[in-house]
């Protein structure tokens, strides 16, 4: 299977996997929610804005349908979210690395700057 088909396998078996813990098995409920982010999430950088308020907005963000859980297509939105903070927070961190390398890069052994 191609990359991008195991991903997209993978975000539905996941979602499957915690909207079963209880009540309806096609629907997450803040505390499914919650466990998910809480256990699917391992960078320090997305793991770290992980608390009560973050899932409450969350909820709020993407419960579009206002019916107290998340269905497929609103989790698909939160993916999303979740895909963009990543690749902002990559280009950022590469950006800021470039920045360095540049300063190096002008700066003799010395320690003097090269015009």
């Amino acid at each position: 299977m191609a990359r991008l088909e195991n991903i997209i396998t993978s975000i539905h078996d996941i979602f499957m996997e915690y909207a079963d813990d209880g009540g309806n098995k096609k629907q997450l409920n803040p505390e499914e929610l919650k466990n998910l982010l809480e256990k699917e999430i391992q960078s320090p950088e997305l793991k770290d804005k992980i608390s009560v308020d973050a899932i409450n907005e969350a909820m709020e963000m993407i419960d579009k349908n206002r019916d107290g859980e998340v269905n497929f297509r609103e989790f698909c939105r939160c993916v999303c979210v979740l895909l963009n903070a990543t690749t902002n927070l990559r280009w950022a961190k590469e950006a800021r690395e470039a920045r360095t390398e540049r300063k190096m890069k002008k700066t003799d052994d010395n320690g003097v700057i090269s015009q």
